[in-house]
């Protein structure tokens, strides 16, 4: 069974930096691309950012510049630094993966950047 467990989320000024760690089991981690996505109050789910199995990534633009992503195939880890933190990077970051047709969600982590 898949399962992704979100942490490091939390309470941050307005140009401050927080790292959310994603932890997978229940996959062969290497082999699979994995993303993050974050849901603000009012607003759908969006992708911020994802990496694939053999390490390429992709941003949305607006967090190009302030937000990497990264992997630790050992530890089977997916990371979002995310830097010069703005009050709109507010919302719910969820991991997510997919594997075998269907899309698996952790429960998320609440990020709160305050003004």
């Amino acid at each position: 069974q898949v399962h992704l467990v979100e942490s490091g989320g939390g309470l941050v000024q307005a140009g401050g930096s927080l790292r959310l760690s994603c932890t997978a089991s229940g996959i062969n981690f290497r082999l699979y691309t994995m993303a993050w996505h974050r849901q603000a109050p009012g607003k759908q789910r969006e992708l911020v950012a994802n990496i694939s199995s053999g390490g390429s990534t992709n941003y949305a633009d607006i967090v190009k510049g302030r937000f990497s992503i990264s992997r630790d195939n050992v530890w089977n880890r997916v990371y979002l630094q995310m830097n010069t933190l703005e009050p709109e990077d507010t919302a719910v970051y969820y991991c997510k993966t997919h594997h075998r047709g269907f899309d698996y969600w952790g429960r998320g982590t609440q990020v709160t950047v305050s003004s």
